[in-house]
């Protein structure tokens, strides 16, 4: 079975985290979007996304269904989309859930060409940065269900210290003198990752592949370590997506880190003000800053962008994708994509620099730095230069 999904208007609401990927690459849980409704579905997947990302996140010939990207996957909802027929589309509100139609069509198109089907339970739809570590505890349960069905967990050394009958690891991870405590909810250890000697982890809590826990690391409910990453000190309820690096002491709450970022040694971040009030993110559509409605919010970092050591991210912190942040004293709320410096102020991060860096960090995990990254970080430059006022 083929399966495409498509970006909505969540594409916009979401950025800086979407400039570099389609909705559905959004890590939410332990699988991102996609690998979750072909996990559901048994299915191949492919991507409707915006022209310039089709390079690397190219749609799939073949297929009939389109969903909707931003919507996380369930049974319910699983058995509502199974369920339609050619020239049919489920509706939700006035969302678009998914349609069935020989080509891929535009929202306009499909509400004006295929018969509407109204689907009235909850669905779990990502549109704000915020909701990924928000939902992020409960797809958790959902992946680890998802993933463990049926299985036995390959065998945990006996020197850790294990609390409640959910923990599972895959071929190849590893733990030795651990605390693992899943009373509060699953632990999922993916293939070839590994816990080092003295972390306290208390569930949900997924490692993906590859990744590994430093020593004596404190790792609370509702965070997600990405495949081939590494992370340590203090972290909770946070969404590493991949190829990063937290691997320092320093706090990160409540918070979502993108691919290649490396946030340096003490770095910490508020995720609570101090007058205890709302919230608020910068949004790049109003270009205001919009309320959250959570006491608790972190930091937004999206892909390649890194901080100094000893860097202090103030309470609702977004940074743009590329930015290099360094120096004392609490950053601006809103760190531009491309851009170099810190509280004192800043430059543009020159393109060619940038290149010349992301080469050197591809090149440590053997990835090639190809002309497809370079294209869609290009065109991510030109469309963010307006936010470059230095």
């Amino acid at each position: 079975m083929t399966i495409n999904l498509f970006d909505d208007s969540s594409w916009d609401s979401l950025r800086p985290l979407t400039f570099t990927r389609p909705v559905a690459d959004l890590r939410v849980g332990i699988l991102t979007i996609a690998e979750k409704w072909a996990k559901y579905l048994y299915a191949d997947f492919g991507f409707n996304t915006q022209y310039y990302l089709s390079v690397k996140y190219p749609s799939k010939n073949g297929g009939t269904l389109f969903i909707n990207g931003s919507v996380c996957a369930d049974n319910e909802l699983l058995s509502a989309i199974c369920g339609l027929k050619l020239g049919e589309y489920l509706k939700h509100e006035h969302h678009i859930l998914a349609y069935k139609a020989d080509e891929h069509l535009d929202l306009e198109q499909v509400k004006q060409q295929l018969k509407p089907i109204e689907y009235n339970t909850k669905v779990v739809k990502i549109t704000y940065p915020e909701e990924i570590f928000a939902n992020n505890p409960a797809e958790i349960r959902k992946d680890f269900e998802l993933l463990t069905k049926g299985r036995t967990s390959a065998k945990i050394s006996s020197t850790n210290q294990l609390l409640g009958n959910d923990i599972f690891f895959e071929e190849g991870a590893k733990a030795e003198c651990s605390v693992l405590n899943s009373g509060y909810g699953p632990i999922y250890v993916g293939k070839n990752a590994e816990i080092w000697e003295g972390s306290l982890i208390r569930g949900s809590f997924a490692l993906c592949e590859n990744s590994s826990i430093k020593m004596g690391a404190k790792i609370y409910s509702g965070t997600t370590i990405g495949p081939n990453s590494r992370a340590g000190g203090e972290i909770n309820n946070s969404v590493i997506w991949g190829n990063s690096a937290k691997g320092h002491d320093g706090y990160l709450g409540n918070s979502v880190l993108g691919e290649w970022c490396n946030i340096g040694a003490d770095t910490n971040n508020s995720n609570l003000k101090n007058n205890y009030a709302e919230v608020k993110l910068y949004d790049y559509e109003s270009k205001k800053m919009r309320n959250t409605n959570l006491q608790f919010c972190g930091l937004i970092m999206a892909d390649h962008a890194k901080s100094g050591i000893n860097t202090m991210f103030n309470t609702g912190t977004i940074v743009g994708v590329s930015a290099n942040i360094f120096g004392g004293g609490l950053p601006p709320n809103h760190i531009a994509d491309f851009s170099w410096g810190g509280a004192e102020g800043f430059e543009s991060y020159k393109l060619n620099k940038m290149f010349e860096t992301t080469e050197k960090v591809f090149g440590r995990k053997n990835v090639i730095f190809n002309d497809a990254e370079k294209e869609i970080l290009s065109k991510v430059y030109e469309m963010t230069a307006a936010h470059r006022n230095f």
